[in-house]
């Protein structure tokens, strides 16, 4: 998932995508917790995900507000 891929979704789109990426990240960590994953790499990747999405959203706010 690229920047330039999230740009193009409306922030209702961007938030419901927030929303799953971080119920995918909760349910990882819990059966992380439980045993071991085969790819703990996914639990990063995750993360990442959410943070481009979030600073997408943002950009998207800022230029909704100011014009």
């Amino acid at each position: 998932m690229k920047a330039s891929e999230l740009r193009g979704l409306t922030v209702a789109d961007l938030v419901a995508k927030e929303k799953d990426l971080a119920e995918e990240l909760f349910k990882l960590k819990f059966q992380h917790g439980i045993r071991p994953l085969e790819n703990t790499a996914k639990l990063g990747q995750l993360k990442k995900h959410i943070a481009r999405v979030k600073t997408v959203v943002g950009e998207k706010r800022k230029t909704e507000a100011a014009g």
